[in-house]
């Protein structure tokens, strides 16, 4: 079944210790359709303006990935970010970024996504994630992702947000800000009273928890031998795990548990290389195997 994703889709500049690139394409929405694709057709919906590369989508092609639900607004400029990791590979360092057309209307999702069961509200502004969220019919698992800018800013419109979901995803310092709590399974349970019923924190190097009612689990990171650019990392996780849980039909703990397995291997392709470039350079079997490889390493 169709996963639908609506976040940000933006051009980057990236640099850290292995290089800089400039005008890649990047975004939450980006990197969570492509990590999805390899589980299940993905809808994609965003917007760019009329400043946005013909060619940037290039890198979709080949992919279950439709982008019929793409915006192109004129008189509008795209979302840019420009960041680095020449300091600390674990967290980017924010040089420029200009909100553009994030900080217009939501994107309207097409009427043939919007009987859409799975969904992702990728990173962007909380108001137009609600925006998008009630234009749906009903969806049977709905997850999101945020940030600190919209937890410092937009504190009462992402809790409203987080009444409507069924899970969030975000980082530990995220966490911690959110819920004012230092220890991160307190953050979680906090987090979860808040409405979610299963909130998933990322720990970048250190793997992720994964917080419910009955359950906390956590994973360490795949131990990937090179990091070249960590951004996408996240929303590639989400991607994974979103694209695992939507061919399940169950949201059981445990496969949740084997959904979280499956991000965790996804983004150590993406953080092997510049934007989307290793996620381009595997397939699905390779997933599998490293999956299997990873999960073979968990026991003991």
């Amino acid at each position: 079944m169709s996963l639908l994703v609506t976040g940000s889709i933006g051009i980057d500049t990236i640099e850290t210790p292995f290089g800089k690139r400039e005008a890649v394409i990047g975004g939450s929405a980006i990197y969570f359709a492509y990590a999805s694709s390899f589980f299940t057709p993905v809808r994609l919906v965003g917007a760019v303006g009329e400043d946005c590369p013909k060619d940037l989508f290039k890198v979709l092609d080949g992919r279950e990935i439709d982008v019929s639900g793409l915006e192109h607004r004129k008189g509008s400029k795209t979302f840019r970010w420009h960041g680095s990791y020449v300091k600390d590979m674990n967290e980017a360092q924010t040089i420029t970024v200009d909100l553009n057309v994030l900080a217009e209307q939501a994107p309207k999702i097409p009427a043939q996504f919007l009987e859409s069961k799975y969904v992702f509200l990728a990173n962007t502004h909380p108001v137009l994630q609600q925006e998008m969220l009630k234009s749906l019919k009903s969806p049977k698992l709905v997850v999101a992702d945020t940030m600190n800018l919209w937890i410092q800013n937009e504190h009462k419109e992402l809790k409203n947000l987080l009444k409507n979901i069924h899970g969030l995803v975000l980082n530990d310092g995220e966490a911690r800000m959110l819920t004012e709590k230092k220890n991160l399974i307190a953050a979680a349970r906090e987090v979860l009273k808040m409405g979610p019923k299963f909130v998933v924190i990322k720990k970048g190097e250190h793997g992720c928890l994964m917080c419910s009612a009955n359950d906390t689990f956590v994973l360490p990171a795949f131990p990937a031998e090179q990091v070249v650019d960590p951004t996408g990392a996240g929303d590639s996780f989400a991607g994974g795990m979103m694209g695992y849980l939507s061919t399940q039909g169950s949201f059981s703990s445990s496969t949740i548990k084997r959904a979280l397995a499956f991000g965790t291997v996804v983004a150590s392709y993406t953080i092997s290389d510049f934007s989307l470039a290793g996620l381009q350079s595997t397939t699905r079997e390779l997933i599998d195997q490293r999956w299997h490889d990873y999960k073979q390493a968990m026991s003991f």
